[in-house]
């Protein structure tokens, strides 16, 4: 799932960065690597990445390390990170560490984009802040399939599947996919994308930033990695934050299969807001009305589409703008759009990613989001499997459920997961708070009760009676703000789970 920057998207639609490296490293003396690690040397970040950062500078450097952790004395790769050092010596604590999620969100700029966001100003002097593009994205080793706007795979939802042929289908297009990936795997590092080895590249970093410990701040599939790094350096773990979990420390069939739960336990909120405004948008006046809207002009796109726009549009559009409610109002103009025919504002924010300005990063992301995904376990392969699963969620979960249980090409995936998940170890610090909306399209509430049960005591739940995708700084409850700053800054772990009510 996608955040920090790509938080604020939709899953197909996250942003990347573009080109360009600044920064070196200055290496230990010969045949100490292993022992010491390299020293990362500070310099100016590329330059798009210090606009997207602006009025934040921000300071960039590189780490290497190793493409396959099973061969350490093989070939490197190198990672981009980012700084925003604290300016206060007597309060900092050390490095916290950052991922906006996907997997194949661009973090470098992330730092920036939560000091101008209003993230409290005592957890900048707590901690050199520290973003990064993690294995395979934007300047680290970065991986592309070629996927285009004009070809077959542009999305990472699959499309919704309105009857079994549909999924029959859609499986020949999904080996295509998996092939294609490999064939343009040149360097040989997709593979190697897994959450695991990325979860062994913060450790590296942190060693060349030469901390003994690391706190963690991670939103979306960004808490699946910080669970892994918990789980597999516990030691090494110092204050972690998981902000809209996924449940585990990977993305499987099921964690997919649950954004359709999510979609069926946030659109009501939707729904209350546009009946208030059935005035301005025609879109029914009461709940109940606009939910049928959905399923009546979702019914008609599919049988007959209006200006190439079908009924998956409708739905993927809808699972892309239920991210925050800010977005609602968008929302209710694009169903205006495809009701009444006039689809010009529909054609540039089509979620399915083919909007005529999106940008060429989306390929290194869906990348980065397939490889990771698929790499990390083995998802099942038989198309009947799929089928019966699409047909289960469709009438389980009728507004998406169709799009999320259908094939992926993990199905088809070339390379056999190279070991088990990380699993969760409940057997360490208590320092992993997890912070949770109640109602959030791709992680529901349920993922945070997930992670919770597996950390058992060395985790706290904090759940937010509130609608959207991120809470910590990209929500607006004062009770999770106030809960997390005090576990960031003083290391106040709430003694229980807590609720925090509608603020």
């Amino acid at each position: 799932m996608t955040r920090g920057r790509g938080i604020r998207r939709s899953a197909a639609l996250a942003v990347a960065l573009g080109l360009g490296l600044s920064g070196s490293l200055v290496a230990g003396p010969a045949g100490a690597e292993e022992k010491e690690g390299p020293t990362v040397r500070w310099g100016a970040c590329p330059e798009d990445v210090a606009a997207e950062a602006a009025p934040v500078v921000l300071e960039c450097g590189t780490v290497p390390v190793p493409k396959d952790y099973a061969d350490p004395g093989g070939d490197r790769i190198e990672l981009m990170i980012s700084r925003l050092a604290s300016t206060n010596p007597d309060k900092r604590r050390g490095t916290l560490m950052l991922n906006p999620g996907g997997p194949g969100g661009s973090g470098l700029s992330q730092p920036a984009f939560l000091a101008n966001r209003g993230i409290p100003s005592e957890v900048l002097d707590t901690y050199d802040v520290i973003g990064m593009d993690t294995r395979g994205i934007g300047r680290s080793a970065p991986v592309a399939c070629g996927f285009t706007p004009e070809g077959p795979y542009f999305a990472n939802i699959p499309p919704y599947a309105v009857d079994d042929a549909a999924v029959t289908a859609r499986a020949k297009v999904v080996k295509e996919v998996a092939e294609q990936c490999a064939r343009r795997d040149k360097d040989g590092v997709l593979p190697h994308l897994t959450t695991a080895n990325t979860a062994r590249d913060l450790d590296r970093i942190r060693t060349a930033l030469g901390e003994e410990k690391t706190s963690f701040l991670g939103y979306s599939y960004g808490t699946a990695l910080g669970a892994a790094y918990a789980s597999m350096f516990p030691e090494r773990s110092d204050r972690i934050v998981l902000d809209s979990n996924i449940g585990d420390t990977h993305l499987d069939r099921d964690g997919m299969r649950r954004y359709a739960l999510g979609v069926e336990q946030t659109f009501p909120d939707f729904a209350r807001w546009a009946a208030a405004r059935h005035d301005s948008y025609g879109l029914g006046r009461t709940p109940a009305e606009v939910r049928r809207t959905y399923f009546t002009l979702a019914e008609r796109l599919d049988e007959k589409p209006v200006d190439g726009f079908d009924g998956n549009v409708l739905r993927q559009l809808t699972f892309g703008y239920l991210f925050k409610e800010v977005q609602y109002a968008k929302l209710a103009q694009h169903w205006q759009a495809l009701k009444s025919g006039d689809t010009a504002s529909v054609r540039v924010a089509d979620a399915g990613g083919r909007a005529a300005d999106t940008p060429p990063s989306l390929d290194n992301q869906l990348s980065v989001f397939l490889a990771v995904s698929c790499n990390d376990i083995a998802w099942p392969t038989s198309v009947d499997t799929y089928r019966k699963g699409v047909a289960e969620d469709r009438a389980r979960y009728p507004m998406f459920g169709a799009a999320t249980a259908n094939i992926m090409p993990c199905a088809s995936w070339p390379y056999p997961p190279a070991e088990k998940p990380v699993a969760i170890d409940d057997e360490g610090p208590r320092n992993i708070l997890l912070v949770q909306n109640l109602r959030d399209v791709p992680t529901p509430h349920v993922g945070g009760k997930l992670l919770r049960k597996k950390f058992a005591d060395r985790s706290r739940l904090v759940s937010v009676d509130d609608s959207g995708h991120g809470v910590y700084v990209y929500g607006d409850n004062p009770c999770a703000l106030n809960t997390t700053t005090r576990y960031l800054v003083d290391g106040k772990m709430p003694g229980k789970d807590t609720f925090c009510r509608a603020g």
